[in-house]
């Protein structure tokens, strides 16, 4: 397959673009975030290929997938200024150091973690900590959280969301993951959610490149302002 082109510009240097610029422009152009959960090092370069090539521009590498840091290293010295890398699953302030080295600049959690946060704003990583309840996201708000991860969204129904809405600051994105599929997403959307983090509907092991880029595709489809509408 053909590989996108990368730029010479790595993703914590881009003139004129802070990390939180690029996170925010990776957002706006398509606001879906691909959870490759046990993607190898041997894969994980065609696997994200088919995702950047079909519009997607933030990929997560989660810590329990097999040698996790050896991926996102791979992906950040490929993909550069115009798609975001980082790590999910991140439960330790060491792994926010080692996700850093590796050139990862995004930092997603199940969970709101004290010495997680610290680290990781420290760093100037976007942080994007689980929350499941009010109390737990201004909880993360306080402790500099970019944006939140609701999770599990199976039990977050969009009428809760539009709850959370109601008090949240409207600065502060909601990214909806677990259970999100292309017929659910507009219901989501509605009721305020940003984003969206996307797990075993996307990727899992053994899955095929070519269902990984029509599921991909599928996704895309429903989004606003998709260029596949």
């Amino acid at each position: 397959m053909t590989l996108p082109p990368t730029d010479s510009t790595p993703v914590n240097s881009a003139p004129g673009h802070t990390v939180k610029e690029q996170w925010q422009r990776c957002m706006t152009e398509m606001p879906l975030v691909a959870i490759l959960r046990g993607v190898t090092p041997s894969e994980v370069l065609d696997v994200a290929c088919v995702l950047v090539e079909a519009g997607l521009r933030i990929i997560e590498v989660p810590l329990n997938s097999p040698k996790p840091f050896e991926s996102i290293e791979i992906l950040a010295d490929h993909f550069t200024g115009n798609v975001m890398i980082g790590a999910g699953t991140v439960l330790k302030s060491v792994d926010v150091s080692a996700t850093v080295a590796a050139g990862g600049k995004l930092i997603v959690a199940p969970n709101l973690n004290a010495d997680v946060a610290a680290t990781t704003i420290e760093s100037g990583c976007i942080y994007c900590p689980g929350v499941a309840t009010p109390t737990e996201a201004f909880s993360a708000i306080e402790q500099g959280a970019n944006d939140l991860k609701l999770f599990p969204a199976e039990m977050i129904t969009p009428s809760v969301v539009k709850a959370f809405r109601a008090v949240l600051p409207l600065e502060t994105g909601v990214l909806a993951v677990g259970g999100i599929t292309p017929q659910n997403i507009n219901a989501y959307l509605d009721v305020g959610c940003s984003g969206f983090g996307i797990g075993s509907a996307l990727y899992k092991p053994g899955k095929s490149l070519r269902a990984i880029e029509q599921d991909a595709k599928n996704f895309i489809g429903v989004m606003p302002n998709s260029p596949l509408a």
